[in-house]
């Protein structure tokens, strides 16, 4: 079983020595690719020097771009799932087994490393967004997602081919809800996460308000529209790319 790590890297020099190193350390039956995002700091001389395995753009074309980037190359060289991991730490390779193992067992098409699964998420300022968007996750889909904004995703080859061939684009909570409608099998598995320890998150308030009405207006009304227009165009692409699934006797 083929697994890649996509690790998009945008100025993380203070940090990724320690994630690559730690990943290495606990999961060195799976490959890894970072993908440096156009960084203005010493994140790709990091990756030069360490001789890690990564691909450069010349310039940031934020996580979309880093994503679709490493599920080309996922897709190119034969990979059967790739997991979303970030370069800041927060993300727990511990927990990368345990997700292979669940798609292989429930053969589903993505899961979804969640800090909530089990428990109720806490009530606090920086999870009402959370809230909101598995409320319109639900209301639009009728699937209960407890942790829909994490960014430690595993995709099968069947999703990895969507992305790499631009069906779907962005990494976000409501390309998931659109698969689920789609007719995804999305699950989720219990993790623990760990606090940004160095670095700046791009979610500053402002941010974080424009993504939340993005999303929910993606989720709630756009997709309405996408659906009446592309809907059966994507199911098919989507029936299409699950001719790619597992291989169960490899």
């Amino acid at each position: 079983m083929k697994v890649l790590i996509i690790i998009p890297a945008y100025n993380e020099e203070k940090s990724l020595k320690r994630v690559i190193e730690h990943l290495k350390r606990t999961c060195p039956q799976y490959d890894y690719l970072i993908v440096n995002d156009g960084s203005t700091d010493r994140t790709k001389e990091i990756c030069m020097n360490n001789h890690y395995h990564v691909i450069s753009h010349p310039v940031n074309r934020g996580l979309t771009g880093a994503m679709q980037t490493g599920m080309k190359y996922a897709l190119k060289n034969g990979y059967d799932m790739a997991i979303q991991f970030d370069a800041d730490g927060q993300h727990l390779p511990e927990y990368i087994k345990d997700m292979v193992t669940y798609m292989e067992e429930k053969n589903c098409d993505i899961v979804i490393a969640s800090r909530y699964y089990g428990t109720k998420m806490p009530v606090r300022l920086r999870t009402v967004g959370g809230k909101m968007i598995s409320a319109a996750v639900w209301l639009t889909t009728g699937k209960r997602l407890t942790d829909p904004t994490s960014g430690m995703r595993l995709y099968k080859k069947n999703i990895i081919r969507l992305f790499a061939k631009g069906s779907i684009e962005e990494p976000e909570p409501d390309t998931l809800a659109y698969l689920i409608r789609m007719g995804a099998d999305v699950q989720e598995v219990k993790v623990r996460m760990e606090e940004r320890k160095t670095g700046k998150s791009y979610l500053t308030p402002i941010n974080a308000t424009k993504y939340m009405v993005r999303v929910l207006s993606s989720i709630l009304i756009y997709q309405w529209f996408r659906e009446r227009k592309k809907i059966k165009h994507d199911i098919e692409n989507f029936k299409n790319s699950q001719h790619c699934d597992i291989d169960r006797t490899a």
